[in-house]
């Protein structure tokens, strides 16, 4: 988890202990707001401690209980703040993958130049529907979230249009194991090698892939996107990071730049897909 990002829970637990030990009747032990609220004694400390994040309604339920209701605006605020950075899969999934997909669409719109990595997975913007449709019910079964598949699969696919208007440039890097990695049945994945044969050499397209045997100046991590220069998304199994500070912006471009160094271009990335799709062939006939 983020240093910024547990700070901030630090902080907003700070505010809430200071309201606890001041409501207007006198000061509240922690084992006294429990029993007002209905919960157990060590959520409160939790809290307190920057040790749980705490959602909407138990700001809403603390604000009552230390008898401030007033403070929930200042409560909530606090939170929006620090989970506009980081994103729990949990609450974005609340109500499906289309909702994610429509937030992405829309810093992609405002988008001239984007940089991804992906290190695991074929990128979302040179997804094929069927890829997009296995990808997205394995983490729907991973977060236990609603499935709503096709309308999903739909909105990434309407993002990809970004790649047939002019001016546009996507920077795609790509680890040589995502090309091999069967998160999806065999078939799907040969027409996804397939596709991105076919965007070689595209004018709205980079793909650079670096082979597995590859010479790495630092370690391939997880995927992130670079959005211009104002954004970076980054993804971890808890969480999205939404990085819009330029220190940010200028280290996941450095990282993404020395990636680059590792990779290959044009007919040699031809190559490297081409003996991956070779390879599922001889597997699977």
């Amino acid at each position: 988890m983020s240093t910024d990002f547990q700070q901030a829970r630090e902080a907003l637990g700070v505010r809430l202990r200071e309201l606890r030990l001041c409501t207007p009747a006198g000061r509240l032990t922690g084992p006294q707001l429990a029993q007002r609220l209905g919960w157990p004694h060590s959520k409160i400390y939790k809290l307190e401690n920057g040790q749980q994040t705490a959602t909407t309604e138990d700001l809403r339920a603390w604000a009552k209980g230390v008898e401030q209701p007033e403070v929930f605006d200042e409560l909530e605020a606090r939170l929006r703040g620090f989970e506009s950075h980081i994103r729990s899969w949990r609450r974005q999934l609340a109500a499906g993958h289309r909702p994610v997909q429509d937030s992405w669409n829309a810093e992609v719109e405002r988008s001239k130049v984007i940089y991804a990595w992906e290190e695991a997975v074929i990128p979302g913007m040179l997804q094929t529907a069927d890829y997009a449709r296995h990808i997205f019910l394995r983490y729907a079964d991973l977060q236990n979230s609603v499935r709503d598949t096709d309308e999903a699969v739909r909105a990434r696919l309407k993002r990809q249009e970004w790649l047939y208007q002019g001016g546009r440039k996507f920077h795609a890097l790509v680890w040589e194991p995502a090309l091999h990695a069967l998160i999806c049945p065999p078939s799907v994945l040969a027409s996804q090698l397939d596709r991105l044969s076919g965007l070689i050499g595209m004018d709205t397209v980079e793909l650079g892939v670096i082979p597995l045997g590859a010479s790495l100046k630092i370690p391939t991590a997880n995927g992130f996107w670079i959005f211009d220069d104002r954004l970076v998304i980054a993804e971890d199994w808890h969480a999205e990071l939404w990085l819009d500070d330029s220190q940010s912006v200028d280290t996941y471009t450095r990282v993404w730049k020395t990636l680059r160094e590792s990779a290959v271009y044009g007919a040699d990335a031809h190559g490297v897909i081409s003996r991956a799709r070779q390879i599922l062939n001889s597997t699977f006939r």
